[in-house]
């Protein structure tokens, strides 16, 4: 019975196909299942009495892992939710994802079925469309979200501060991989997508103009600002308006320490005043995470200053 239910998922990154359908399944079935991106090649020993589930998409790699062990595992299954398998379906899209699909999907219907392999979907549509491959119907299920402890962090700095956004890179990098209920916003181009865009729980927002920017963050939903300041020429000159932003935001602020922001903020009264070196920046970010009482002190604190 153990060798049944071990179970693997194999899926691009985080998607909603997983959460939607797959993991829903397999929790109905009584079990848990270890997913794996395509670069998460397990070891050979590690696949013994698998049921290995792919989302989606085939990469090149695994089909070879699979053909190679098919004698180690218990079962291969691809789920679907789009219709990847009948090229007139998908032969408007774009050029790339057509590609896409055509490379790790359609091309592998024959080998799946050469192995005995499992269709699971997600629509009636696509179960009477497949029948002659008997799949299993997967119903999408709400994601459950009551226990979500989520804290979210910001920094909302422009283009003028990039050598910021850079310093913060390695250590949000490091305390999401530490806590895992922590996400970041970061307001920023191009160049700030693609360099916070391999950490997990990233949202990049674009710029915007100062009256869209006020709407937005009087939203609620934002736990932890940051305000870093390296000692360049330029950040000299800078005022402390980032304890305003942080503060209307409902959330408290880590600040750097020095005459600009130690000219508002008292350490562990209203804020946080750090100097600028990195393992000290990432200690507190996840002991402020972690400490509703003082986030709740240093807010009431910040708010009698405004």
């Amino acid at each position: 019975m153990e060798l049944i239910n071990r179970w693997m998922i194999v899926e691009e990154g985080p998607n909603p196909s997983t959460d939607y359908f797959v993991l829903p399944y397999l929790r109905k079935l009584g079990v848990s299942a270890k997913r794996l991106t395509f670069s998460d090649l397990p070891k050979v020993n590690d696949l013994k009495g698998v049921e290995l589930i792919f989302v989606r998409y085939i990469p090149r790699k695994w089909q070879l892992l699979v053909q190679q062990n098919l004698n180690q595992l218990s079962g291969v299954s691809i789920f679907i939710d789009d219709d990847l398998l009948d090229w007139s379906a998908f032969s408007r899209m774009p050029l790339r994802y057509q590609a896409k699909i055509l490379r790790y999907s359609w091309s592998k219907q024959r080998w799946l079925k050469s192995i005995g392999a499992q269709l699971l979907v997600s629509t009636p549509f696509l179960q009477n469309k497949y029948s002659h491959w008997s799949p299993k119907l997967l119903p999408a299920e709400p994601l459950d979200l009551s226990a979500d402890q989520s804290i979210s962090i910001f920094y909302h700095g422009s283009a003028s501060h990039l050598d910021d956004a850079n310093w913060l890179y390695p250590i949000i990098r490091q305390v999401n991989e530490q806590n895992q209920n922590l996400s970041f916003e970061i307001i920023g181009d191009g160049s700030i997508n693609r360099l916070f865009r391999n950490i997990p729980r990233v949202q990049v927002l674009h710029p915007m103009k100062w009256p869209t920017y006020l709407a937005m963050v009087q939203k609620p939903g934002r736990t932890i600002g940051l305000a870093p300041l390296l000692n360049r020429p330029f950040n000299r000159a800078r005022s402390h308006t980032k304890f305003f932003d942080i503060t209307q935001a409902g959330a408290v602020g880590i600040y750097a320490e020095g005459d600009i922001y130690g000219r508002v903020i008292r350490h562990r009264e209203n804020g946080l005043l750090l100097p600028m070196r990195s393992s000290v920046w990432v200690d507190a970010i996840l002991q402020l995470a972690s400490d509703d009482a003082l986030r709740e002190k240093l807010f009431h604190g910040a708010k009698k200053c405004l």
